[in-house]
């Protein structure tokens, strides 16, 4: 039996009804599919952090490469679970623009899928840190974790906002193409595209930071003597005096302005380029309402 790809047309139809279905969810509902969004992206960043131990002094490159291979997985389980995550749900624009959804709705589910992420997210790292993972290898998951922290939170607002605009267009663009997908082995193939090109680049994503960025936290804070003079942090020579500038106020304003970003380079770019390109010019009953070719 033949498999047919869809055109981009049709991908696009697919794409805004995936969309609208989403604003259409009871918000109990949105709100634990949320849940799930949020840890599984933490999931990535969990094997992000553990591909990078002992990478400090090898080539760059490659380094990240592998760790944005990694971090994929977060993505892939979104998107193979039907979880919600609040950067690709910034695709509903799209029913929006065709006055599907009216706009309470609209902003009520994106406050939602966000609540939710942050939950999940940030649950995730408290059972990570419980465990006594950021301790593990003698220390050197935890500096990782706190390393890579301190840095996205000392990026400048306007730095944050536009690795923030330009990590959502890799993301909703992977969700995109999965969509493409037939398979499960489609759709995986899918994400392995956009999501290590972003990782590796250093762009920002806003729900990989509500879990990265609060556990960098933790590990400064309350990781004690154990922490500060396990042998990994004492060989990077990286003190808590040098992360002074990481604090709970860094982390919340990089959040915040990491979601601008992500918000205008989903909704704003990628999701209302495709809607200009290939629906704007559609009756909303055929896009939503019909079936497809």
């Amino acid at each position: 039996m033949s498999i047919t790809i869809p055109d981009p047309h049709t991908l696009a139809v697919e794409n805004a009804r995936a969309a609208y279905k989403k604003t259409k969810k009871p918000l109990t509902r949105s709100f634990v599919m949320a849940l799930s969004g949020g840890a599984f992206i933490g999931m990535g960043y969990i094997f992000y952090i553990t591909s990078q131990q002992g990478l400090a002094d090898g080539p760059l490159g490659p380094a990240k490469v592998l760790g944005g291979l990694c971090f994929s997985v977060g993505l892939i389980l979104v998107v193979l679970t039907g979880s919600d995550l609040f950067t690709s749900t910034t695709m509903t624009v799209m029913p929006l623009y065709h006055k599907r959804v009216r706009p309470r709705r609209f902003f009520a589910h994106w406050g939602t899928s966000l609540a939710g992420n942050l939950v999940g997210a940030l649950f995730l790292a408290l059972l990570v840190f419980g465990a006594g993972q950021a301790l593990s290898n003698g220390g050197a998951w935890g500096e990782v974790a706190l390393h890579t922290a301190a840095g996205k939170a000392a990026h400048s607002i306007p730095e944050a906002f536009l690795l923030g605009v330009l990590a959502n267009i890799a993301v909703c663009a992977g969700v995109w193409i999965a969509q493409s997908g037939r398979s499960t082995a489609d759709k995986i193939l899918a994400c392995l595209c956009p999501i290590p090109l972003f990782v590796a680049a250093g762009f920002e994503h806003s729900v990989a930071n509500m879990f990265l960025l609060p556990l960098g936290l933790m590990c400064k804070y309350w990781g004690g003597d154990a922490f500060w003079n396990s042998e990994a942090v004492l060989a990077s020579g990286h003190g808590l005096a040098d992360y002074a500038a990481f604090t709970p106020g860094a982390v919340a304003l990089n959040i915040g302005v990491v979601i601008l970003g992500n918000i205008v380079g989903g909704g704003f770019i990628l999701a209302t380029y495709f809607w200009v390109a290939y629906l704007r010019d559609d009756d909303a009953a055929d896009v939503y309402d019909a079936p497809l070719k």
